[in-house]
């Protein structure tokens, strides 16, 4: 067995798969990211936005250069406390790194939502029904009007 095939786990999905009938193809549509990956992209960027090394990011959070290498590329799982400590050599607070991956997020649901709704019909799209409106909207306090989904 070599270290390639070793360090390769079986997903298991959390969710049920689509079926041909009702959804897409699975490769039709862009995958769901993992926090890592958008963690690791958000470090990069910082990074070189600042225009500085690996090594000297590396040097300043005293984490090894190989570990913030796989940390920004998304292969590894950081803890806190390493992403605390890159942040903060990066000039960020933790709260910082995860705001920024947190908005890349919803970037990328909702163009993951546009596009499911680009490629089915009207209607109940991917289970979620439609929201609409049952008799006159009337504001209801402070929070304007009541939608009922039907």
């Amino acid at each position: 067995m070599t270290s390639r095939t070793t360090n390769q786990a079986d997903v298991i999905p959390l969710r049920p798969l689509p079926t041909a009938a009702v959804d897409p193809a699975p490769q039709d549509l862009p995958r769901d990211p993992l926090w890592r990956d958008l963690v690791g992209e958000v470090l990069r960027r910082e990074r070189r936005a600042q225009g500085r090394t690996l090594k000297d990011v590396s040097e300043a959070s005293r984490i090894s250069m190989a570990y913030l290498s796989e940390v920004e590329r998304g292969r590894k799982e950081a803890s806190s406390e390493v992403l605390a400590a890159a942040a903060q050599a990066l000039g960020l607070s933790l709260a910082d790194v995860l705001a920024l991956a947190g908005e890349r997020l919803v970037s990328l649901a909702a163009a993951r939502t546009r596009s499911r709704s680009r490629s089915r019909s009207l209607g109940t799209a991917g289970g979620h029904r439609s929201v609409r409106t049952v008799g006159p909207v009337r504001p209801a306090g402070p929070m304007g009007g009541v939608l009922l989904a039907a």
